[in-house]
């Protein structure tokens, strides 16, 4: 199993359990900084399970999840809402507010978490959304007049409206056409290499094999709870497990 130095993300010999249903074993695995890191499996392995516990909105029946150095369990709910200003997401559909035209998404966390100024919020929304090809044109417009690719720039504008150590992406091209798809890949690489000198952390939540081959630096292959390969990408295309061969099969 990988090791680093000051990971960003640690799992210590977590365990989770709903009843008797055990979702993670007794897992143990380091996320590295800086780096883009997949976390690849079939539906049910455990994923979103997973996800959950890295953002700390569930907790482990035992062992201990360790983000940026923090023990996410030893928080109370104030200092966690605090502490979660280190992560930006992507969620699997953008998961915009309908009502909010583009500009107002993105400012919604510089608004709730900052000091900021009127001005300078929309000073930052602008450039944050011109970083991910957002034109001022559509600024104003509603996610419903908003393509699919669309939305996910905006997503990703207020994914990292505060500078987070760590960025999350939940299944980013479910649902997405081919050439979106690509354009989604692209645009998260493009952010990991614009934010490498503070040395952001991408964590993706995925099931496509071939985006994962072509983007990330390492990938784990979650099965049942328990992370049963995990190696840089180079690697991983030639694993000798079945089951992961079975998976980039398919």
């Amino acid at each position: 199993m990988l090791t680093f130095e000051n990971p960003a993300i640690s799992f210590k010999n977590v365990t989770k359990k709903f009843g008797e249903h055990v979702i993670l074993n007794d897992l143990s695995f380091d996320i590295a900084r800086n780096k883009i890191t997949t976390i690849l499996g079939f539906s049910g392995a455990g994923k979103s399970t997973l996800l959950k516990h890295i953002l700390g909105i569930i907790q482990p029946t035992s062992g201990k999840v360790f983000v940026l150095g923090q023990d996410l369990e030893s928080l109370d709910k104030v200092q966690l809402r605090e502490f979660r200003r280190n992560f930006g997401m992507l969620f699997q559909y953008a998961a915009l507010f309908d009502s909010f035209t583009a500009e107002e998404n993105v400012a919604f966390p510089l608004q709730e978490f900052t000091s900021l100024t009127k001005a300078q919020i929309t000073e930052k929304v602008k450039d944050l959304l011109l970083s991910v090809g957002i034109k001022e044109e559509s600024f104003k417009k509603l996610p419903s007049e908003l393509s699919g690719g669309m939305r996910k720039r905006v997503g990703l504008a207020r994914g990292l409206a505060l500078s987070p150590g760590i960025m999350l992406y939940d299944e980013p091209t479910t649902g997405l056409d081919p050439i979106t798809t690509k354009m989604v890949n692209n645009l998260i690489v493009e952010t990991a290499t614009i934010h490498k000198d503070r040395e952001m952390t991408s964590v993706i939540i995925s099931h496509d094999v071939k985006a994962t081959l072509e983007i990330s630096d390492y990938v784990a292959f979650l099965d049942r709870g328990t992370i049963i390969e995990y190696l840089p990408v180079s690697d991983f295309k030639n694993s000798t497990n079945p089951l992961v061969q079975e998976f980039l099969r398919l």
